[in-house]
């Protein structure tokens, strides 16, 4: 095409796109003119849930151009929330213990157990924890671990990198474990359970047990015997510090609003790109967020991002309080649900995510494990998870519930409930430093044949004392009922927990 003509075609197209009205006439039949299947042609109006988009023949106008890239960028905000979780998670872990010096040979022991003062997604009362991030820039890093402890490793993008002590190589006994960074090619001594990680950024997190409900063996044990340093110094490495996490306010949540995507941006830009699959990668980099590149948006963007996070947000607990995975709830008819469908990968299938699952999760709790998905008689745990009452309406804080476990509780160890807070899905806060109740509860009472009823709410019920979690008027919140030493019943669903009445 001459120069004169093509800049002719672009001026009449240009007068298109502003707005200019014009009218399109039938094509005339050519030589080579064919039926041409309606599905594969764009009318020239069609009216949708964003607004009505007009073309010139397909050539869309300059109104429907930007309502449609307006759109792109919203739908790629929301799915940049969605499945970005599970990195925007840890960087609000890392952030939160980076404000009390928590990382490498630091750690945060909860000597006298979790309670609400910390912000931790769905933590529970009856461990002894232990946490660290570990910081693999300036080389691998050697972790001698106690025995008789549940912990693991989650790199930065909360993908399992391996399990350590009773469920891990050690079997329990405690060993040398030694984790390198991404693309390591240096030596490789003997003697060590070796962890390669995709990161250089991972998260520890462990939890030590009752002895005969004592938690000092379990506090000392991992005082003890808990060791992290460099390889680079282990002829003469340094000292391993604690810090007592029991009652400090501290908060490891990730964000809600724009800030989330801050969030997100600080792992992209930490992070090797290799560690995250290129999809994702490249669904974060359609809004902004690149290694390499300055996280900016302009004022249009930070808006329509600030509408995906909102989106984004809703959309999570919508996944978690209403879930539509039929699968996921274990009776028919029943508040009581699995956080955590589809094993540790979360899939459909071989192959296949469930990705409604993995925000489910992500959204609600943390840890990522094989060990947390085993089905085993007498040996782990399993979880239940409850938002709602009999007749399914969100636990109101206002109102008193009773819930009744039928007899033989199915727990070879112990069980235990602990109440949620529905905005920060971390401990509620209550008057009581432990908002929960189990059967290591000396004072708890079981009845004649071994069943036991619990109360829900802002007072105590005359003569229940002893069977009672505080609630908050003016709160929501949801339940998780733990088993320790689960036992064949609860596999095979021949007893099931009653659901939460209520007291009127």
């Amino acid at each position: 095409m001459k120069l004169g003509k093509y800049l002719a075609a672009m001026a009449f197209l240009g007068t298109l796109g502003s707005g200019a009205s014009y009218t399109q006439t039938t094509p005339p039949k050519m030589k080579m003119t064919t039926d041409i299947p309606v599905a594969i042609t764009t009318p020239d109006s069609v009216d949708t849930r964003i607004g009505t988009l007009k073309f010139f023949d397909g050539f869309p106008d300059d109104a429907t151009v930007q309502k449609v890239y307006d759109n792109l960028d919203f739908q790629a905000g929301v799915q940049a929330f969605l499945s970005g979780m599970p990195g925007a998670s840890l960087a609000a872990m890392h952030a939160g213990f980076s404000k009390l010096g928590v990382q490498n040979n630091t750690i945060l022991l909860y000597q006298n157990r979790l309670d609400s003062k910390s912000l931790f997604l769905t933590g529970n009362t009856d461990s002894v924890y232990f946490s660290t991030w570990l910081n693999l820039k300036d080389g691998p890093l050697v972790l001698e671990t106690p025995p008789n402890v549940l912990a693991f490793l989650d790199d930065a993008w909360f993908q399992y990198v391996t399990d350590i002590g009773n469920a891990g190589r050690d079997k329990g006994k405690g060993g040398k474990y030694l984790v390198l960074p991404p693309g390591y090619t240096g030596p490789v001594p003997e003697g060590y359970l070796v962890a390669k990680s995709r990161t250089y950024g991972l998260w520890l997190m462990g939890r030590g047990f009752k002895v005969n409900g004592d938690l000092k063996p379990a506090v000392d044990g991992i005082k003890k015997n808990l060791r992290i340093y460099p390889l680079s110094r282990a002829a003469n490495p340094p000292a391993t510090k604690f810090i007592n996490g029991s009652g400090v306010d501290l908060n490891t949540v990730h964000s809600n609003d724009f800030s989330y995507f801050e969030e997100l941006n600080e792992v992209v830009q930490e992070e090797p790109s290799e560690a995250l699959d290129p999809e994702r990668l490249g669904l974060f980099a359609s809004i902004g967020i690149e290694k390499g590149k300055p996280f900016a948006p302009d004022a249009r963007m930070k808006k329509i991002l600030t509408d995906s996070a909102a989106v984004g947000n809703a959309t999570a607990r919508a996944m978690l309080f209403r879930t539509r995975m039929k699968d996921a709830y274990y009776y028919p008819n029943s508040a009581w649900f699995t956080t955590f469908s589809g094993g540790y990968e979360f899939l459909l299938q071989p192959g296949v995510r469930n990705l409604d699952a993995r925000v489910m999760f992500h959204y609600y709790a943390t840890g990522i494990t094989p060990a947390m998905a085993m089905k085993m008689v007498g040996i782990g745990s399993q979880y239940a998870a409850a938002f709602v009452d009999f007749e399914g309406k969100p636990l109101d804080g206002s109102k008193t519930y009773k819930i009744h476990l039928p007899p033989n509780i199915p727990a070879k160890d112990f069980w235990s409930f602990v109440v949620y807070d529905n905005q920060t899905r971390s401990m509620l806060q209550t008057d009581e430093q432990f908002p929960g109740i189990g059967s290591e509860v000396k004072t708890l009472v079981v009845n004649p044949d071994t069943s036991v009823d619990v109360y829900f709410g802002p007072t105590a019920p005359a003569g229940h004392e002893s069977n009672w979690v505080q609630t908050v008027p003016g709160k929501g919140w949801n339940v998780l009922l733990r088993l320790y030493g689960p036992l064949q019943p609860w596999f095979d669903k021949s007893w099931k927990p009653g659901e939460f009445e209520l007291v009127k």
